[in-house]
């Protein structure tokens, strides 16, 4: 062991990290951005979840029934519909979590101590989201007239029941909403790695000057990049979808064309954002290390892996950016609730307008190479 020759080599090694920059400030970020996404972002017990009421009986009964449910900080009043099918509208487009529906002759029965029933649906294509929510209810029911707000109501433990009913996953089977949600991981993963090598690739191989010279346009060679990959997304779609049908037994209530659909924006979506980290990455490592610090956030703040409503408003704000978030609405939404093009709209235009976005980033830079 020579220490001169061992010297001359570890200061070799820290002038290669000094000079790639970017791999220096990915060995720095990912950590942080760990550090600051499961310290900060994750809660595996989500408060304050949207409720929509809807009360054919304005008396003291429901007004204490409706207060009680927020006092527990599990549930926060967003919508009053007017009816019950709105109600049932704004719970299968996702808008709210809970819908509470509380019958005309709701303090009437109460008086007469016939425990009348209420009606709690919950959205439980997530279980672990409604779930602890679900739980207190029994406990609330009991609360609800601990003060007696009449003075006239008949002595008993439960005044009246709350009837929840999870719907489109009512026996709480985690895998109708892990697996779904699994095409758009492995999508996000994959298409952004590939695209994000495929030009890298061609800069190490030595083939990115003959590419150049060549008389396409930069939307030209985008397109034609890509163009290969969706049709390999569509293949391990279709792996996944198989396998959900024949191993797990997960529904598909809704629409396969509507599905296909959708999946062109997303993957677009993804491939537009590999290929502008193909623009920024020098070699295939840096490409590895971008798409990484892509897919991390992507997969933490979507609400893939823990309920997307139990994370904290910045955290929500940034996850609304990520095209996995807006597509996980959407596969769950169509195979779990069955929704239709009406219902899936206001989570294709954010992922439309972030694959515009992606798309012009990558196409000024690329010009920038031609230059």
């Amino acid at each position: 062991m020579n220490w001169s020759r061992f010297l001359a080599i570890l200061i070799k090694e820290f002038r290669q990290i000094r000079r790639d920059r970017l791999t220096f400030a990915m060995m720095v970020a990912v950590p942080i951005l760990q550090l600051v996404l499961f310290g900060y972002a994750i809660n595996t017990d989500p408060k304050h979840l949207p409720l929509a009421v809807v009360s054919a009986d304005h008396s003291e009964f429901s007004r204490s029934l409706v207060a009680s449910l927020e006092n527990s900080s599990y549930f926060r009043v967003t919508a009053r519909p007017a009816s019950e099918a709105e109600g049932n509208r704004l719970l299968d487009e996702g808008r709210v979590q809970f819908l509470l529906v509380i019958p005309p002759d709701f303090s009437r029965k109460i008086l007469r101590g016939e425990n009348p029933a209420v009606l709690l649906a919950a959205d439980a294509t997530d279980p672990s989201a409604s779930g602890n929510a679900l739980a207190t209810i029994n406990a609330i029911s009991r609360q609800v007239l601990a003060h007696n707000p009449v003075g006239r109501v008949p002595p008993s433990d439960t005044p009246f029941d709350i009837r929840a009913q999870r719907r489109y996953n009512p026996e709480g089977v985690s895998r109708y909403n892990i697996v779904p949600g699994l095409i758009g991981v492995i999508l996000t993963m994959t298409m952004v790695m590939m695209t994000a090598l495929a030009m890298t690739r061609e800069r190490e191989r030595g083939t990115m000057e003959n590419l150049l010279v060549t008389p396409v346009r930069p939307l030209e060679v985008m397109v034609g990049k890509i163009a290969p990959y969706i049709l390999i997304g569509y293949v391990q779609t279709a792996v996944i979808l198989l396998a959900a049908w024949i191993l797990f037994d997960v529904p598909m209530i809704g629409s396969l064309a509507l599905l296909s659909a959708a999946l062109v924006v997303y993957m677009a979506a993804n491939l537009a954002i590999g290929f502008t980290f193909s623009t920024i990455a020098k070699n295939q490592l840096q490409a590895m290390q971008l798409t990484f610090f892509f897919f991390l956030p992507s997969m933490l703040l979507s609400g893939f892996m823990f309920p997307f409503r139990g994370m904290p408003a910045w955290a929500q704000a940034v996850g609304e950016i990520l095209p996995l978030t807006h597509f996980l609405r959407i596969v769950r939404g169509i195979m779990l609730k069955g929704n239709g093009a009406a219902e899936i709209a206001p989570q294709v235009w954010p992922i439309a307008l972030f694959m515009l976005a992606a798309g012009l980033v990558a196409l000024k830079r690329y010009r920038q190479t031609l230059d």
